[in-house]
Protein backbone atom coordinates (compact mmCIF):
# COMPACT_ATOMS: atom_id res chain seq x y z
CA UNK A 1 0.00 0.00 0.00
CA UNK A 2 3.04 2.95 0.82
CA UNK A 3 4.38 1.85 -2.51
CA UNK A 4 1.35 3.04 -4.76
CA UNK A 5 0.61 6.20 -2.50
CA UNK A 6 3.94 7.13 -3.57
CA UNK A 7 3.68 6.43 -6.97
CA UNK A 8 0.54 8.06 -6.95
CA UNK A 9 1.72 11.09 -5.30
CA UNK A 10 4.62 10.68 -7.29
CA UNK A 11 2.16 11.13 -10.89
CA UNK A 12 0.91 14.03 -8.69
CA UNK A 13 3.92 16.11 -8.64
CA UNK A 14 4.48 15.41 -12.24
CA UNK A 15 1.21 16.78 -13.26
CA UNK A 16 1.33 20.11 -10.99
CA UNK A 17 4.75 21.07 -12.03
CA UNK A 18 3.83 21.98 -15.34
CA UNK A 19 1.36 24.78 -13.90
CA UNK A 20 2.03 27.32 -11.69
CA UNK A 21 1.38 26.58 -8.19
CA UNK A 22 -2.46 27.73 -6.97
CA UNK A 23 -3.39 27.98 -10.70
CA UNK A 24 -5.48 25.74 -13.08
CA UNK A 25 -3.83 27.79 -16.24
CA UNK A 26 -2.14 25.07 -18.11
CA UNK A 27 -0.96 27.52 -21.42
CA UNK A 28 -2.36 25.81 -23.83
CA UNK A 29 -4.21 27.16 -27.05
CA UNK A 30 -7.37 27.39 -25.89
CA UNK A 31 -6.52 29.19 -22.57
CA UNK A 32 -4.78 31.66 -24.67
CA UNK A 33 -7.36 32.28 -26.84
CA UNK A 34 -9.84 32.67 -23.65
CA UNK A 35 -7.31 35.56 -22.37
CA UNK A 36 -6.83 37.66 -25.25
CA UNK A 37 -10.47 37.11 -26.09
CA UNK A 38 -11.01 39.03 -22.68
CA UNK A 39 -8.43 41.28 -22.99
CA UNK A 40 -9.16 42.47 -26.32
CA UNK A 41 -13.03 42.76 -25.53
CA UNK A 42 -11.95 44.71 -22.24
CA UNK A 43 -9.80 47.03 -24.54
CA UNK A 44 -12.60 47.80 -26.97
CA UNK A 45 -15.19 47.96 -24.78
CA UNK A 46 -12.96 51.27 -22.99
CA UNK A 47 -12.68 52.58 -26.57
CA UNK A 48 -16.19 52.99 -27.14
CA UNK A 49 -16.32 53.89 -23.65
CA UNK A 50 -13.74 57.19 -25.17
CA UNK A 51 -15.47 57.43 -28.50
CA UNK A 52 -19.01 57.60 -26.96
CA UNK A 53 -17.89 60.07 -24.40
CA UNK A 54 -15.71 62.57 -26.85
CA UNK A 55 -18.40 62.46 -29.94
CA UNK A 56 -20.81 63.38 -26.64
CA UNK A 57 -18.73 66.15 -26.01
CA UNK A 58 -19.95 68.21 -29.16
CA UNK A 59 -23.22 69.04 -28.00
CA UNK A 60 -21.40 70.45 -24.58
CA UNK A 61 -18.55 72.41 -26.39
CA UNK A 62 -18.12 72.50 -30.19
CA UNK A 63 -14.60 74.15 -29.90
CA UNK A 64 -14.16 71.33 -26.73
CA UNK A 65 -14.67 68.62 -29.14
CA UNK A 66 -12.90 70.00 -32.11
CA UNK A 67 -9.92 70.69 -29.59
CA UNK A 68 -9.81 66.67 -28.67
CA UNK A 69 -10.42 65.56 -32.40
CA UNK A 70 -7.45 67.67 -33.03
CA UNK A 71 -5.20 65.84 -30.58
CA UNK A 72 -6.08 62.95 -31.81
CA UNK A 73 -4.19 63.89 -35.21
CA UNK A 74 -0.70 62.69 -33.56
CA UNK A 75 1.56 59.75 -34.15
CA UNK A 76 1.15 58.30 -30.67
CA UNK A 77 -2.69 58.21 -31.28
CA UNK A 78 -1.79 56.42 -35.07
CA UNK A 79 -0.39 53.59 -33.47
CA UNK A 80 -3.00 53.66 -30.85
CA UNK A 81 -5.30 53.25 -33.66
CA UNK A 82 -3.21 50.13 -34.76
CA UNK A 83 -3.50 48.33 -31.66
CA UNK A 84 -7.36 49.18 -32.16
CA UNK A 85 -7.64 47.52 -35.29
CA UNK A 86 -5.48 44.37 -34.23
CA UNK A 87 -7.30 44.42 -31.13
CA UNK A 88 -10.69 44.40 -32.73
CA UNK A 89 -9.57 41.71 -35.90
CA UNK A 90 -8.48 39.35 -33.36
CA UNK A 91 -11.56 39.38 -31.48
CA UNK A 92 -13.70 39.27 -34.71
CA UNK A 93 -11.82 36.19 -35.92
CA UNK A 94 -11.30 34.49 -32.72
CA UNK A 95 -15.14 35.11 -31.77
CA UNK A 96 -15.96 33.10 -35.30
CA UNK A 97 -14.14 30.30 -34.04
CA UNK A 98 -15.43 30.59 -30.79
CA UNK A 99 -19.08 29.95 -32.52
CA UNK A 100 -17.53 27.29 -34.57
CA UNK A 101 -16.51 25.39 -31.37
CA UNK A 102 -19.69 25.62 -30.00
CA UNK A 103 -21.73 24.45 -32.51
CA UNK A 104 -19.49 21.78 -34.22
CA UNK A 105 -16.65 20.48 -32.77
CA UNK A 106 -14.22 20.94 -30.42
CA UNK A 107 -11.28 18.74 -30.84
CA UNK A 108 -10.40 21.10 -34.04
CA UNK A 109 -10.11 23.94 -31.57
CA UNK A 110 -6.60 24.06 -31.53
CA UNK A 111 -5.92 23.97 -35.48
CA UNK A 112 -8.36 26.92 -35.58
CA UNK A 113 -6.13 29.05 -32.97
CA UNK A 114 -3.70 28.43 -35.20
CA UNK A 115 -5.95 29.53 -38.64
CA UNK A 116 -7.19 32.73 -36.20
CA UNK A 117 -3.75 33.55 -35.65
CA UNK A 118 -2.62 33.30 -39.44
CA UNK A 119 -5.74 35.38 -40.74
CA UNK A 120 -4.99 37.47 -37.90
CA UNK A 121 -1.57 38.26 -39.21
CA UNK A 122 -1.88 38.03 -42.62
CA UNK A 123 -5.28 40.98 -42.03
CA UNK A 124 -2.35 42.98 -40.15
CA UNK A 125 0.04 42.76 -42.80
CA UNK A 126 -2.38 44.47 -45.07
CA UNK A 127 -3.37 47.04 -42.59
CA UNK A 128 -0.69 48.19 -40.87
CA UNK A 129 1.80 49.33 -43.36
CA UNK A 130 -0.34 51.39 -45.70
CA UNK A 131 -1.71 52.95 -42.00
CA UNK A 132 0.84 53.55 -40.12
CA UNK A 133 2.49 55.23 -43.84
CA UNK A 134 -0.56 57.45 -43.68
CA UNK A 135 -0.06 58.44 -40.09
CA UNK A 136 4.02 59.10 -40.45
CA UNK A 137 3.51 61.14 -43.48
CA UNK A 138 1.43 63.74 -43.51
Amino acid sequence: MPQQSAATLASQQKTTSLRPAGTLYRGREGMWSWVLHRITGVAIFFFLLVHILDTALVRVSPEAYNGVISSYQTPIMGLGETALVAAIVFHAFNGIRIILIDFWNAKYQKVMFYVVIGLWVVTMLGFVPRHLYNVFNK
